[in-house]
């Protein structure tokens, strides 16, 4: 996966390599509304429900997909892990949706993005993609950051739609390629 420009996608082309993913990273300026959604911190007892949740939202992604609790313990094992920014909201006593955010301390000004959003496919439907997007918008800014971002697939049109109307914009693009004919 490389950042995309004309030259650079030239020369992969002419070297036998085509375009099979691109990956929007949209930002935003902070603070955002506000959501007027509950929320509350990931705990160590939310493992289970958790990769549960995030395998169902992304049975189709090709790097959230197949979420184990070894996977995520080594996550939030990172230096920038945060659990108070890792926003879980609930409904009817399950896992409804999460918003985990991280802080990049190395970008001037601070970009505080949106990492992993999710809705399990019970509570579609219900705005709940857009509300914990602006949660964690609210929680970054809260945690210092002036910018907001995140990544998005190209064709998830519903996702960049909800995202478009809470302002985001696109910054750039990545594009992961392949050699012709040989599937990623």
């Amino acid at each position: 996966i490389r950042d995309v420009d004309d030259e650079s996608d030239s020369i992969a082309r002419r070297a036998g390599f085509e375009a099979y993913r691109d990956l929007w990273q949209l930002r935003c300026p902070l603070p955002a509304s506000p959501s007027g959604l509950t929320t509350r911190a990931f705990t160590p007892a939310d493992l289970d429900d958790f990769v549960r949740v995030n395998n169902r939202a992304f049975h189709w992604h090709p790097e959230q997909s197949g979420m184990t609790r070894e996977r995520l313990d080594a996550l939030t094992a990172e230096a920038w892990f945060d659990p108070a920014g890792f926003l879980l909201h609930e409904r009817d006593g399950r896992l409804a949706g999460f918003c985990w955010t991280k802080l990049h301390h190395d970008e001037t000004p601070l970009l505080g993005e949106i990492f992993v959003i999710a809705v399990d496919p019970d509570f579609h439907g219900q705005g709940l993609g857009r509300a914990l997007t602006l949660a964690g918008l609210r929680w970054l800014h809260h945690a210092g950051a002036t910018i907001g971002g995140l990544y998005v697939e190209s064709d998830n049109v519903p996702a960049i739609a909800t995202y478009e109307r809470i302002g985001f914009t696109l910054h750039h693009i990545q594009r992961a390629y392949t050699t012709a004919g040989v599937s990623p």
